[in-house]
């Protein structure tokens, strides 16, 4: 061994594009763009999005095809901000390969997608999220005839420091000092300012508190007893596949049965068009034509309102159903009977047999979606920013579950911890065989059984 010896390295002036460097494509990426070029994923996004791309003006735009696999791609590798997705991207020969992106080009950096974000509406990303749907009715995860419906909240990009009142535009300690003064402490402490604070009721509420550069987010509780600026973020998933089927999003502060009927709306339309881009194809006959029949909830859904309202529409509910104790039904006997038919449902076999698939088909989702998929801390501001990087999110998803039945994994990750346990599998027995031969050499034949000693010539 010797040193390396110092010296200038002098690069090519010009290096031919055949004689870069390529490296092996991850199997996963491979298999999905396989999938993704069979049913013509790049032909069709370049159709929906045409509109929003000019012939010779202005500098060359993103290709419709890239910018949506690099929103899939923050799925994929639980990567929460576009900054971070971009540096992956140029990062990774596999997330080039998989986002095609030649290896003479540059790849394009956070400020060109989100640029390409926001000239493209919400409806263009929600119609990729419905050729999703589309791909999976062919494959038949999708069936729509049974769907649940859950919520969580999302941090916002916002911090409460910087909370603003709606009535006056006042900062939060401008207020606490005005309303000092107001008391006859001209000159508050922090801790006089504290304490005034703490007994001052409603001291958070929305109707009051707005955020100058994100309006739409909201104060309130999160799960973790943390008081924060946040989103809602609601989905519904076919409960016989697992497929998500729509995805929501509302205010922080609005209550589950407030957001539920935009939502069963929302996936409603999503089945009914994926059979009506069919025309009623033999290929998705076991989608359900009318949308859904049964809406599955927890109790925080469950009220006598909602569950009339859901009845009139054709449904049948499964909501859970808090312990309120004895009710009063006077004047409302179309509700109670609702509730009680509810009620006989969620007690029958089918209705505990739903009720207990909510933590697999329901919950399971908030983990993939929003914790592993790096969507539960926000990096983009507003409504509409925000449920187009979701339902594409969402939409990768549902890729992942297409990959899941398919390759049998659906997500990079959890094939590459899978690799490792199938060599060591392969190599054991290889290496107990290599041991006993050489232990069998050793001592000799004469101590190793005859039927043993002639298969470990055979093996050696």
């Amino acid at each position: 061994m010797g040193q390396r010896k110092k010296r200038v390295r002098q690069e090519g002036l010009w290096t031919p594009t055949a004689a870069l460097p390529v490296g092996a494509s991850h199997p996963f990426y491979q298999r999905l763009n396989q999938i993704l070029d069979e049913k013509k994923f790049d032909e069709y996004v370049e159709t929906i999005c045409e509109d929003f791309y000019a012939g010779e003006v202005g500098r060359p735009g993103l290709s419709p095809g890239i910018y949506f696999r690099l929103l899939m791609v923050g799925y994929f590798e639980g990567i929460d901000s576009e900054r971070g997705i971009a540096w992956r991207a140029s990062d990774s020969l596999s997330i080039r390969s998989f986002v095609r992106i030649a290896l003479d080009e540059s790849v394009p950096d956070h400020s060109t997608i989100s640029r390409t974000r926001r000239l493209m509406d919400v409806e263009t990303h929600q119609a990729v999220f419905q050729w999703v749907l589309q791909v999976l009715a062919e494959k038949k995860l999708l069936k729509g005839t049974t769907i649940g419906v859950d919520a969580t909240t999302l941090e916002a990009n916002a911090a409460l420091r910087s909370i603003v009142r709606r009535d006056t535009g006042e900062r939060y300690e401008e207020f606490l000092m005005r309303l000092a003064k107001e008391s006859g402490i001209e000159t508050p402490t922090r801790e006089q300012l504290a304490k005034l604070d703490r007994k001052r009721p409603k001291k958070g509420s929305n109707d009051d508190w707005t955020h100058p550069h994100d309006p739409d987010a909201r104060i309130t509780k999160m799960k973790d007893g943390r008081t924060h600026l946040a989103h809602k973020a609601e989905h519904a998933v076919d409960m016989e596949t697992g497929a998500i089927v729509a995805v929501t999003l509302h205010g922080a502060d609005v209550g589950d049965t407030a957001t539920i009927p935009e939502t069963v709306a929302e996936a409603g339309e999503r089945i009914t068009g994926v059979v009506t881009d069919t025309n009623g194809a033999e290929v998705v006959k076991h989608v359900s034509t009318d949308g859904p029949r049964e809406v599955v909830t927890d109790k925080g859904y469950h009220s006598r309102a909602l569950v009339s309202e859901l009845i009139e529409w054709g449904l049948r509910t499964y909501c859970s159903e808090p312990n309120r104790g004895r009710q009063q039904w006077r004047g409302q006997k179309r509700e109670q009977q609702a509730v009680y038919a509810n009620r006989r449902r969620i007690h029958g076999e089918r209705g505990l047999r739903l009720l207990r698939q909510r933590g697999e088909k329901l919950e399971r989702w908030n983990q993939h979606l929003y914790d592993r998929g790096g969507m539960r801390r926000l990096h983009l501001r507003g409504r509409e920013n925000i449920l187009k990087r979701l339902v594409v999110h969402s939409g990768a998803a549902n890729l992942g579950l297409l990959m899941r039945k398919l390759f049998g994994k659906g997500t990079p990750r959890s094939l590459a911890r899978t690799l490792p346990a199938i060599f060591s599998a392969v190599h054991a027995p290889i290496r107990a065989w290599s041991t006993t031969a050489t232990l069998a050499k050793r001592l000799g034949e004469s101590m190793v059984h005859p039927n043993l000693a002639q298969l470990i010539t055979v093996v050696a």
